[in-house]
């Protein structure tokens, strides 16, 4: 059995179902994200591995054990908030002493642990401030030593780093996934950043509507999601709507308003409705009539590293992400061909309801 397993569990309140049937294992050591929008379940699904919210069904085990019914103060589990939740009233020190304290560690061995994850946190030095005199990548630093020096089984973080500023949160993205690896503490995150999942985590668990969408490494759920959602979640892409007409040597023809769409894949029977997806950085600009469509580019925005192009075609309107090469010669309102490798089309079952 892996180290921490959800095992058919779900949450109810009242008729409405916020997590349904979460079947969900994760080894020792890994660092898996619940990452979704606002309201998928991800939160309701932390809280009840935290113990905070009782499942209505299923069960949690930890190394074997079933803490379903474990008593949150009893289950070895290291906590950070996005909103550190730091008592104010103490120094650095005692914040991060306050978890031994509780369970009664003696003063001596006390004292090093907090030092030893004070200095694994780059805080030594400020172990006698207060929480006001911090910034708050520093606080929540704290926050992280608090949870840390337990020594816990798993760690949960609920979206830690989201009241943080961009480069902030960036360094603190490294710098944590730093210090689990060192540790090799099962880490369970809660995001709706995509980007942050994806430079964080072993794997990532895409949830919608109360269920698991996709589990898997993150370059594998961005280059082949398994359906519209997690395709179009996982960072931006071009999805348009086909129907499938011609399957043959192991490659499909979807049609897309008169445009053909060709993907290497066949796990489709022939006129089902599908999605085909093409991320923009996988489309490239060329010379008109020389792609496999046309149109004409309605907006450009320079990023420093890159372009993105809003382009209008007949079959709607193309985003395409370009490598900045110093070229400046591709002008709004100019026309431009748009052509795409077969291998980086995928075709994906269309979306009901």
């Amino acid at each position: 059995m892996s180290f921490l397993h959800l095992d058919g569990l779900v949450k109810k309140f009242g008729d409405f179902v916020a997590v349904e049937r979460m079947d969900l294992e994760v080894e020792k050591g890994e660092f898996v994200s619940l990452l979704g929008p606002s309201g998928c379940g991800k939160t309701t699904t932390l809280q009840m591995i935290a113990g905070f919210v009782t499942p209505t069904q299923g069960s949690i085990h930890i190394n074997g054990q079933d803490i379903t019914d474990i008593k949150p103060s009893k289950r070895n589990l290291g906590i950070v908030f996005q909103s550190y939740a730091l008592f104010q009233h103490m120094s650095v020190f005692d914040n991060v002493a306050f978890g031994l304290e509780m369970r009664n560690i003696d003063k001596a061995e006390r004292e090093e642990r907090v030092r030893e994850t004070l200095s694994l946190v780059h805080l030594g030095d400020f172990a006698h401030r207060f929480p006001r005199e911090l910034s708050g990548g520093q606080q929540q630093r704290v926050a992280l030593a608090r949870a840390l020096v337990i020594q816990p089984e798993v760690l949960l973080l609920d979206e830690p780093l989201s009241a943080l500023d961009a480069k902030i949160r960036e360094d603190m993205q490294i710098e944590l996934r730093a210090i689990q690896r060192t540790l090799g503490t099962t880490t369970i995150l809660v995001t709706h950043d995509q980007s942050e999942a994806m430079a964080m985590s072993d794997r990532i668990a895409v949830m919608n509507k109360g269920k698991l969408a996709q589990v898997d490494r993150p370059y594998i759920a961005y280059e082949h999601p398994g359906d519209s959602f997690v395709t179009e979640f996982l960072g931006k892409s071009n999805v348009f709507h086909g129907g499938l007409k011609d399957i043959s040597d192991g490659t499909s023809m979807v049609d897309v308003n008169g445009v053909e769409f060709l993907a290497h894949t066949t796990k489709f029977p022939l006129d089902t409705n599908v999605d085909v997806s093409i991320r923009p950085e996988k489309v490239r600009l060329v010379e008109t009539g020389k792609g496999r469509l046309e149109g004409t580019i309605k907006a450009r925005i320079f990023l420093g590293t890159h372009w993105v192009f809003q382009i209008d075609t007949r079959i709607g309107e193309m985003v395409v992400v370009s490598q900045n090469t110093g070229q400046q010669d591709v002008e709004e309102g100019n026309n431009t061909g748009l052509d795409w490798s077969p291998e980086e089309v995928r075709m994906l079952l269309r979306e009901t309801g």
